[in-house]
């Protein structure tokens, strides 16, 4: 017994037409289902690719902005940080001018210099290890060597003051303004009234009657008046071991237990007590003892 082919008839009919009919071999439904499968399974799978496409896209653009974000802020604490670093730099350089100036002060007073932590490079070849000091490290030194140059000053002012006042009680400059001749100077010379030879306790400078002099330091006048061979004569007692005297005055302005400063008037030149001329005799003691006026005009 022969058998035939299996095969599929589709039946066609049309209103107002003659039905066809469409013999297909079994395996052409068999190809066009796979083939609608499979390009069903391949828009699906391309729509998860175009949808998890999608998502990455979003997520890229969402860390790009993120990547923004970050580089700005990164950029503008770079630039805080860098002008940190460089207001810390200036704050460490003024420390230590600050310091210089002190030790200046401190060297004045008598007092021995300070020194920094070391910070700086002195000149010695440097090495080691050493791990790299941030901003907030160098902003808290900063601050406690503030502190302790403030504390530095408080110690030199009292025994800058007081330096201050030895220099100003010492005995500085002429006597006279514009009157630097010297007619007679400190030591042994010639009698100027007979023979042989006198001590001359001081320097003589010559002016005219009625010229003003002046105080060479800051103290207190304790005698203003007849001295002896030195006429009218007024004695300053500037302290630490310092007087002054001033004599052949034609008249005295001021009075014991004055206080005087440098460059006040004490009386005006003359020629009382033993004199020649008018001038002003200017003596200098240091101990009780008079010493040479020469080394204290410059």
């Amino acid at each position: 017994m022969r058998r035939h082919p299996v095969r599929y008839t589709l039946w066609l009919a049309r209103t107002g037409a003659v039905p066809r009919t469409l013999s297909l071999p079994t395996w052409v439904p068999i190809v066009v289902v796979l083939g609608l499968t499979a390009w069903s399974g391949l828009n699906l799978w391309l729509w998860n690719r175009t949808a998890e496409m999608r998502n990455l896209e979003i997520r890229m653009v969402s860390l790009s902005e993120q990547a923004r974000k970050l580089n700005n802020q990164l950029e503008l604490e770079r630039t805080r940080n860098n002008s940190l670093s460089a207001n810390a730099q200036t704050i460490l350089r003024k420390l230590e001018t600050l310091e210089t100036e002190i030790n200046k002060l401190r060297t004045r007073a008598g007092m021995p210099e300070i020194r920094l932590t070391p910070t700086r490079y002195g000149g010695e070849p440097r090495g080691g290890a050493a791990a790299p000091a941030s901003l907030g490290q160098v902003f808290s030194f900063a601050g406690a060597e503030l502190e302790r140059l403030s504390g530095n000053l408080g110690e030199v002012s009292p025994a800058l003051e007081e330096t201050l006042r030895r220099e100003e009680a010492v005995p500085f400059g002429y006597p006279l303004l514009g009157y630097t001749r010297k007619a007679s100077v400190f030591g042994y010379r010639g009698n100027p009234f007979g023979w042989g030879f006198e001590f001359h306790n001081g320097l003589d400078f010559p002016a005219p009657y009625g010229t003003p002099i002046h105080a060479t330091g800051s103290g207190e006048v304790v005698s203003a008046g007849w001295n002896g061979p030195f006429g009218q004569a007024v004695v300053v007692d500037h302290g630490y071991g310092y007087k002054t005297l001033y004599g052949h005055m034609s008249r005295i302005l001021v009075q014991p237990g004055d206080h005087v400063e440098r460059g006040d008037t004490l009386g005006l030149v003359g020629s009382t007590g033993r004199s020649t001329g008018p001038h002003v005799h200017y003596t200098v003691f240091q101990g009780g003892a008079a010493v040479d006026p020469d080394s204290f005009l410059n």
